[in-house]
């Protein structure tokens, strides 16, 4: 985030590299051998392989598909949301309204009505017109959509993060699309079950109050309760954190109280809706030092026709993960309002986020959601439709966030490849890594570390790493580099790869040292307890912008990426380096797949000590980018 790198370079290779798409091939590519209609390349995920199918699929079955248009003039809307989110260029912060966006640079009707007229003489029913008109959203069943786009629907077996095996529904082959729609349409997005794979980035830790006498209960700040009945392996040790509270969390980074997020919204982006989010937050608010959200300050945007409550995703665990996005912002900017847009399910993330760019009423969007696996469990469509939504918010001023992570570089996951999530790795959105942190008992940060957690369990008079699926390897930020996305021009100098990095920057994300949360659970009713993963890194970042975009006296910053890689190197910016320590706990947590002894026992949990491949250190770092916010961040960022 400090100096940028020469901006010398032409315009339009300038706008793919920060968009750091290989070079914006069309995503249709070859001609059938009639030449009238051709294939879409890329219309299968990589987990669709020969040797994971494992029988057809069911004719009858009804399927929602989104058929993405292309953007009118691509490489000149690149160069605008270049301009618009790069210091020091004459066009900074210069934004579009959505109508001005959807006027210069999307579909036209007449388009819309091409792709809308062949898809209903299929037999096609088209359900919307996104207000951008970047998709059309419709419904046929399976047998009607394999003739339409000449591909057969089969079903795969996947395996994700847990162990968990799914049976997912691909195309066999590539789709096509007659010859006359080749300009018009990016991708289809629905045929698949990509999505059916996305989880929520959060972890819980129902740690047991603080005891005292007995030494084993968590503490309220760091030391305030050790286990003097267990080795102690480092001098500066504490046992688990119950949950830092509102003042603790904001000390963290400095803030003071007029640094509130006020005149800014705040979006998040989540399946369901937990119809006790806002009570929790106030009761939740009450407790932990908060100001209860006003009437009118949080809004709930519903899906049209419903939600969808497929097993597959998990219904149960987003209503947790709510919570926590809303709690977290609201800690950071108690003043910003806050709109949530809910997903039917988890394919239906995409519409909730291209809902909240195109009504274009919130200035930062963050998003604690990531697919169960590598890069390349998400679709190649789904890739390309983040590259139209992604450029639109950054031409509109928007900040577009995404967790990073939870289980570290993958390997444990994937069985040895290191990889970045996604969408967490697309170049035109802000991926948020992880930190480990201390605060003493004057609210006060002591400091903090790459969050990357190596779990040992008591064996006599000592500690020995635990044995199992990932060995010692108990939870960490995602990070790492791309493997299918060019290194954007904003991370030239800053990272050596030479393609897009992860993480960008990072904030509070272990849930050892977690953040205090309030959320009516079914069967148990209301409970509090500390929350971490970087689906807690993300809302804290979101609030941070808001209170950035305060000092700016305006409502949205936009693209920072640009911005927060000219700050690195500044006092804005806290280098996050490795630190020795670590803390007790009774009971180890299951972050983002890992694997971890089950039931209560006598751990303790290393922070940094590179159980992976990943590790923090000076300068940009797989774990936590170039660093967290300082004290100073908000004012130099709204600069």
């Amino acid at each position: 985030m400090a100096v940028r790198p020469s901006r010398a370079v032409g315009v339009i290779a300038g706008c793919a590299a920060i968009a750091g798409i290989a070079a914006a091939t069309p995503a249709i590519a070859t001609t059938d051998q009639d030449g009238n209609r051709v294939a879409v390349a890329g219309s299968t995920p990589a987990w669709a392989t020969p040797a994971a199918k494992i029988g057809g699929t069911d004719g009858g079955a009804q399927r929602r598909i989104q058929v993405a248009l292309a953007l009118r003039d691509r490489a000149g809307a690149e160069q605008l949301a270049k301009a618009i989110s790069t210091p020091g260029s004459s066009q900074y912060r210069k934004v579009l309204t959505a109508g001005e966006f959807t006027h210069r640079f999307a579909a036209t009707n007449d388009t819309v009505d091409k792709v809308r007229g062949w898809l209903q003489k299929q037999g096609v029913r088209i359900t919307e017109v996104s207000a951008n008109r970047h998709f059309l959203e419709a419904v046929a069943d399976t047998s009607t959509l394999e003739k339409a786009f000449g591909a057969k629907l089969s079903t795969y077996q996947h395996r994700g993060m847990h162990g968990k095996v799914e049976n997912l529904v691909a195309p066999e082959s590539a789709i096509t699309l007659p010859a006359s729609l080749r300009d018009a349409v990016t991708a289809v997005l629905g045929l698949d079950d990509s999505e059916k794979t996305i989880t929520p980035q959060r972890v819980d830790r129902r740690a047991p109050a603080a005891q005292a006498a007995a030494g084993t209960g968590c503490a309220t700040y760091w030391g305030q309760t050790v286990n003097t009945s267990v080795p102690r392996k480092y001098p500066d040790q504490s046992n688990e954190i119950c949950g830092y509270n509102s003042a603790q969390t904001r000390g963290l980074y400095g803030l003071t109280p007029a640094q509130t997020g006020a005149g800014t919204n705040i979006g998040i982006v989540a399946a369901y809706n937990g119809d006790r989010t806002f009570a929790d937050a106030n009761r939740a608010a009450t407790k932990f030092g908060s100001p209860p959200l006003a009437p009118g300050q949080y809004t709930v945007k519903l899906p049209d026709g419903g939600f969808n409550p497929d097993p597959a995703c998990e219904p149960d665990g987003w209503a947790g993960e709510q919570a926590l996005d809303v709690q977290a912002a609201h800690t950071i900017a108690p003043a910003a309002k806050i709109t949530y847009y809910a997903g039917r399910d988890c394919r239906g993330l995409y519409t909730a986020l291209n809902k909240a760019v195109a009504d274009n009423e919130v200035g930062i969007i963050t998003n604690s959601w990531a697919y169960n696996g590598d890069e390349t469990t998400a679709s190649p469509a789904a890739r390309q439709l983040m590259d139209s939504i992604g450029v639109q918010a950054a031409i509109q001023g928007q900040s577009i966030l995404f967790s990073s992570g939870d289980a570290g570089d993958l390997s444990g996951v994937t069985g040895g490849k290191q990889s970045a999530t996604f969408p967490s790795s697309h170049p035109w959105v802000t991926a948020v890594g992880g930190t480990s942190a201390a605060i003493d008992g004057a609210g006060k940060k002591l400091w903090d570390t790459g969050w990357t957690s190596t779990g040992l369990v008591q064996s006599g008079d000592r500690y020995v790493p635990t044995q199992d699926r990932d060995g010692p390897f108990a939870g960490g930020a995602g990070g790492g580099v791309s493997q299918v996305f060019e290194r954007p021009e904003y991370q030239a100098g800053k990272v050596s790869s030479t393609r897009r990095a992860v993480p960008d920057i990072a904030a509070l994300a272990d849930a050892y040292t977690g953040f205090a949360v309030g959320h009516t659970v079914p069967g148990h009713g209301y409970v509090e307890y500390a929350s971490g993963g970087t689906s807690l890194a993300s809302p804290l970042l979101a609030g941070m912008i808001a209170a950035s975009a305060q000092a700016a006296g305006i409502d949205r910053l936009g693209f920072v990426n640009p911005a927060i890689y000219d700050l690195a190197g500044t006092p804005a910016i806290s280098d996050v380096k490795h630190r020795d320590g670590g803390v007790w706990t009774h009971r180890l947590g299951s972050y983002g797949g890992v694997s971890v002894p089950p039931g209560q026992g006598s751990y303790l949990v290393d922070f940094d000590q590179k159980p992976q491949s990943l590790q923090s250190g000076p300068g940009w770092d797989p774990l936590t980018g170039v660093g967290t916010p300082a004290a100073g961040f908000p004012a130099a960022l709204s600069k």
